[in-house]
């Protein structure tokens, strides 16, 4: 059975027939090099599907921002009952959208007019910087802490004593049963 040219390139295991001779390893090296990258742009494709989507953008924009009426949630999930502000702020939020702004000129819009305490996460400038640097370097400095404290708790050891030769053993052996009795003492 005669395979077309480009699958006698994919079989794994190329035999010599009449006019066919062995795919050579680049060719397979280039084959699955295209497949992964082939492979790579689907997953790409379809994690930027709704990338673009307002809804996806509106409703990651809302989940990044909290309501200021005190209720301590996020403002797309305010299920405070009448809540005066969760509103206007949604419809602020979509008019931005709207309006095609970025979502760092939305950010700033309500850090501005609410302050920063809207921010569902603090920013990555300045002061803020320190709220995501601080958890790390507090962990940091208590796994350092506790690697020190345990070699300070192991320096000076002494090692085990030297096990006694065998006839201070059987010296130690015979004292335990005259001491004992010879049916273990009791």
């Amino acid at each position: 059975m005669r395979f077309s040219p480009l699958f006698s390139k994919l079989r794994c295991h190329p035999e010599r027939s009449e006019g066919s001779a062995v795919v050579p390893s680049k060719d397979r090296t280039t084959f699955w090099l295209k497949t992964a990258q082939a492979l790579a742009l689907a997953i790409a494709v379809c994690f930027t599907l709704g990338a673009t989507d307002a809804g996806t953008r509106y409703n990651d924009l809302n989940h990044r921002l909290m309501c200021t009426c005190g209720c301590a949630e996020i403002l797309g999930e305010c299920n405070h009952v009448g809540c005066p502000n969760s509103a206007g702020e949604l419809d602020e939020l979509r008019a931005g959208i709207g309006a095609g702004q970025s979502d760092k000129q939305i950010f700033d819009s309500f850090a501005a007019k609410y302050g920063a305490t809207v921010l569902a996460a603090p920013t990555t400038e300045g002061f803020n910087l320190v709220a995501w640097i601080a958890p790390f370097a507090v962990f940091a400095a208590a796994l350092l802490g506790t690697i020190l404290l345990v070699r300070h708790w192991s320096v000076g050891k002494t090692e085990l004593a030297a096990q006694p030769a065998n006839a201070e053993m059987d010296a130690i052996r015979d004292r335990i049963r005259r001491e004992t009795g010879e049916e273990g003492g009791y």
